[in-house]
């Protein structure tokens, strides 16, 4: 999930910084890189992640 939000991060200031715009001050394309790079930092320490798929279950 954090690794699709990070996608959508880093394609939104893509797009801002090709099209040249920015939405005030606060959020700016290195903003936006930023986020999405933290996002991909979460994803890839694991944080967010459904863990019980790969859980063994105990046999009988």
């Amino acid at each position: 999930m954090l690794a699709i939000l990070a996608a959508v991060l880093f394609g939104l200031a893509l797009l801002m910084e090709l099209a040249g715009f920015g939405l005030g001050s606060v959020i700016t394309t290195g903003t936006l890189t930023t986020a999405g790079l933290l996002c991909v930092a979460l994803h890839l320490a694991g944080v967010a992640t459904d863990r019980s798929r790969f859980s063994r279950r105990r046999r009988r």
